[in-house]
């Protein structure tokens, strides 16, 4: 996640400080990626060094004030007009803890496939009610259609289908890998039939 050009986005919009940029983020989205007032202010130093926002001064209750720079006006402009990028794909812990569990001989792996799906059945109604009720307060309907709702309860919907499409993804992996498994187990056993007869043969010839 960018906070860099995620705070330039709203300073686009006018001048805030810190705590606003914060409050304002976790509004827009939810508080799904809270962000921490500590990292909120080390970006923007790293801003107004890059030359990208500049100190407005404070607004006399002691918070000092950002407002983006022309400079950070096209950084942003920029970041809206690029795609994100994904040749770099994040860290999965779930994919990477199938990928060992399937190394090692002490661990079920059909027994994790099933946790998971379980927990992430849970996420996805979790996910589903929240939308049902976003979508009420937001007088939108379930099948997406955009309703009379501010911009804010807009992009609250969108950020929950994005996370109802993930987990549904994770769903449809782990169904995935527990059938690959059993295709495996299989083609395993298949294999395994023609070695016992072979080593019976092989006992009775001896014998």
């Amino acid at each position: 996640m960018s906070i860099k050009h995620s705070l330039l986005a709203l300073l686009a919009e006018s001048p805030r400080y810190g705590y606003q940029l914060r409050g304002e983020f976790e509004e827009r989205t939810g508080s799904t990626w809270p962000l921490n007032i500590g990292q909120v202010y080390t970006t923007l130093d790293r801003l107004e060094r890059d030359a990208l926002v500049e100190k407005e001064g404070d607004d006399g209750e002691g918070h000092v004030i950002y407002s983006i720079t022309d400079a950070g006006r096209t950084e942003v402009m920029g970041w809206f007009a690029q795609p994100v990028a994904a040749t770099n794909p994040p860290r999965n812990e779930l994919a990477i803890k199938l990928a060992l569990a399937l190394t090692l001989a002490d661990v079920n792996v059909s027994a994790v496939v099933q946790a998971q799906r379980t927990a992430s059945m849970k996420l996805l109604q979790d996910y589903t009610r929240q939308r049902r009720a976003a979508a009420t307060h937001a007088g939108t309907q379930l099948s997406g259609e955009p309703g009379t709702g501010n911009a804010n309860d807009a992009a609250w919907l969108l950020v929950l289908d994005s996370l109802i499409f993930t987990t549904e993804a994770e769903v449809r992996w782990l169904d995935h890998c527990e059938g690959w498994m059993a295709k495996r187990a299989a083609s395993a056993g298949t294999a395994a039939k023609p070695a016992q007869a072979r080593a019976t043969a092989d006992t009775a010839v001896a014998k």
